[in-house]
């Protein structure tokens, strides 16, 4: 796999998985459980591999850490 999440991309990942997952103790009911999105983009930041930028050719990494 080659990294094609750059650090701007990670960063916002990490926030937005992490703000995902808050909701789980956020929120009362079912609805709560939407939260386990946020595990979505935190193993892409952790990885800095996101299958989906590959089917689109997106790559947010700068070209010395994609090689």
């Amino acid at each position: 796999m080659k990294a094609n999440v750059g650090t701007i991309d990670r960063s916002i990942r990490i926030i937005l998985g992490l703000a995902l997952l808050s909701l789980l103790f956020l929120l009362d009911g079912r609805i709560r459980w939407v939260g386990l999105i946020g595990v979505i983009p935190l193993l892409t930041a952790v990885a800095s591999f996101c299958p989906l930028y590959s089917i689109l050719g997106i790559n947010s990494c700068s070209s010395s850490k994609a090689a």
